[in-house]
């Protein structure tokens, strides 16, 4: 068995909200630099073992997880895990944190910008969104639909690692992230590249289905409770709502991510159509 991790720094790790406990001060943690990327539980680890893009620095699993990962990618692993009990991988995770046996430190994945971006599929725009699960939930689905890149603010948005990983399922290894300083100012320089900018309000000028909607274009969402900021909605072509017949008339950022996602690649299918 592999000597137990040296003690170094944690992982930045948000604590899911409502989640508290107690950690041993003397529990040993990762040797890891800030770039690290944390990835844990099977499918963003099997994922991540499959993206060549991806390089993994370190892999702990145990008995089981190594054995259960080689059946799964049929193939030699392309890192020698550490084999070790599940209490070492818990030491180095947040309370509750679900690993299933298998914990990997990875190198960021590489970056797209706006000069980069190819406009063939669309691109997603996410507005101060704060809870990695949510933005996790909404990497998932971004790769179900094939988003090229997902844009997020360096401030007032969570790191693509550790819980935001897990809730992504392996999606973080499809789309990647590129974190911008100003989210109205990338709007900007992407309307100057011919993106049309579609926002996502409840009080929008339209329904989303009834917006005529043509590559290149970017998505924009706002954060639950708050929506897109003022300059924000300022910088977008246009603000859609979605119209819903039921009794309530708001959704989970996650949910309505989805729903968006779907109006927006049919309706950008359509256009290109023409």
């Amino acid at each position: 068995m592999s000597d137990r991790p040296p003690h170094s720094r944690k992982p930045r790790f948000q604590r899911p909200h409502g989640k508290s406990g107690r950690r041993d001060p003397q529990a040993r943690r990762p040797n890891f630099e800030i770039d690290t990327t944390i990835l844990y539980g099977f499918h963003p680890v099997v994922e991540a073992l499959r993206n060549g893009k991806r390089t993994i620095r370190r892999l702990l699993a145990t008995e089981n997880s190594a054995r259960r990962l080689s059946e799964e990618l049929e193939a030699p692993l392309p890192i020698e895990p550490e084999i070790v009990r599940p209490d070492e991988i818990n030491r180095l995770l947040e309370p509750d944190a679900v690993h299933q046996g298998l914990y990997a430190e990875a190198d960021p994945l590489p970056s797209p910008s706006v000069d980069t971006l190819s406009g063939k599929r669309v691109v997603l725009a996410l507005d101060q969104i704060t809870d990695p699960h949510n933005v996790g939930a909404i990497v998932r689905t971004a790769a179900a639909f094939d988003v090229e890149a997902i844009i997020t603010t360096a401030r007032h948005s969570p790191a693509a690692t550790g819980v935001l990983a897990k809730s992504a399922s392996g999606g973080l290894e499809h789309v990647p992230f590129m974190i911008v300083r100003n989210l109205g100012d990338t709007l900007t320089a992407l309307g100057e590249r011919g993106f049309q900018r579609i926002g996502l309000d409840s009080s929008g000028d339209a329904s989303l289905d009834e917006v005529e909607i043509d590559l290149p274009v970017v998505l924009v969402l706002g954060s639950e409770g708050k929506g897109l900021r003022q300059r924000t909605r300022e910088c977008c072509d246009v603000i859609g709502r979605l119209d819903m017949p039921g009794a309530i008339k708001s959704l989970n950022v996650s949910n309505a991510a989805a729903i968006c996602l779907y109006a927006v690649v049919k309706g950008a299918s359509r256009g290109a159509r023409k």
